[in-house]
């Protein structure tokens, strides 16, 4: 049954002007929808950490003397050709797994699923057809890549249970969205390193945090069916827990760089993110559902300023 708030065939928490219903013919939206493609955000932030890490790993492999800017930008078009797949095939997935949460919550009753326009048989084939591009992507990394782009999926088929069992799926959230901060190094190397591993736990911080900040959206819809969040363990500590959230991001973030023998510019991004940190810990209301959503998608300008950091020791090597 197609909701009538439904008919023009959008959702509620998506811009109405974007490409895809600019482009795409009608019949294609409610998958655009399921993959997300009308809210970049979140491939924006899955795609960041994969970003850090490779340039991470590229300037240990520029004081090496084995650096290479075409392997680098191949790297990066990988990873952004996957962070659109596979946080389209995960984000399928989740609303597969959450059809009748979405129905009792305001704000995604309106998605594919709970407003009938797309099928649970149809939204399968769309995983899988997601999925087979993902593969391919992970295909052109050497083979250890391979077995840890697998190992990943563990913690992809938990997450959309966690809000169930904890008060903390951001955590798993986490654990499944920023293992690219470990693909990175491991795509350039063939192994990982404990710069790769603090990369990874700053990484899993940060997305607590601005996550938490989404979760405030919904508290309210999630109290009434019972769904989880650190938005509603944290209430109003909230500005707390994000300030050591977020500080513990940076400092694990300063870590895995010192680890890797990061030039001092590097750092230059790393300060920028601090920035932006503490602003959104001062402006926050928790209550004001628009300003967390567009605080939320600010953190893609915190992704950029740190992965612009770490780029700015190879354009100096270049220019040298």
């Amino acid at each position: 049954m197609v909701h009538n708030s439904d008919m023009t065939g959008r959702v509620s928490d998506a811009p109405s002007d974007n490409w895809v219903y600019r482009l795409l013919p009608r019949w294609v939206w409610p998958y655009a929808q399921l993959a997300r493609w009308d809210r970049p955000i979140g491939w924006q932030l899955l795609m960041w950490p994969c970003f850090w890490s490779a340039a991470l790993a590229a300037n240990v492999a520029m004081d090496a003397g084995t650096f290479s800017w075409g392997l680098l930008a191949f790297h990066l078009a990988l990873f952004f050709i996957g962070s659109v797949a596979m946080r389209g095939a995960g984000c399928t997935y989740n609303d597969l797994v959450d059809h009748q949460i979405d129905l009792a919550v305001a704000r995604t009753r309106s998605r594919p699923l709970p407003s009938g326009r797309v099928t649970r048989k149809q939204a399968k084939i769309f995983i899988v057809l997601q999925s087979l591009a993902g593969l391919v992507v992970l295909l052109q990394f050497n083979t250890f890549s391979w077995a840890l782009g697998i190992f990943s999926l563990i913690f992809v088929v938990i997450y959309p249970f966690a809000k169930r069992f904890t008060d903390w799926p951001q955590f798993f959230l986490g654990l499944a969205f920023c293992w690219g901060a470990l693909m990175g190094w491991s795509g350039q190397f063939g192994t990982l390193a404990p710069a790769a591993f603090l990369l990874y736990g700053a990484s899993i911080a940060w997305t607590i945090g601005y996550d938490t900040i989404y979760a405030h959206q919904d508290k309210e819809d999630d109290e009434l069916v019972g769904v989880r969040s650190t938005a509603r363990l944290f209430g109003d500590n909230t500005r707390t827990w994000l300030i050591g959230l977020y500080c513990l991001a940076l400092v694990l973030m300063v870590m895995s760089f010192a680890s890797a023998g990061v030039g001092l510019l590097a750092y230059a991004g790393v300060a920028a993110a601090a920035g932006m940190f503490i602003r959104q810990i001062i402006v926050l209301d928790i209550n004001d559902g628009d300003q967390c959503l567009a605080l939320f998608k600010s953190n893609t300008r915190v992704g950029a300023l740190v992965f612009a950091g770490l780029l700015l020791p190879l354009a100096v090597n270049l220019l040298q």
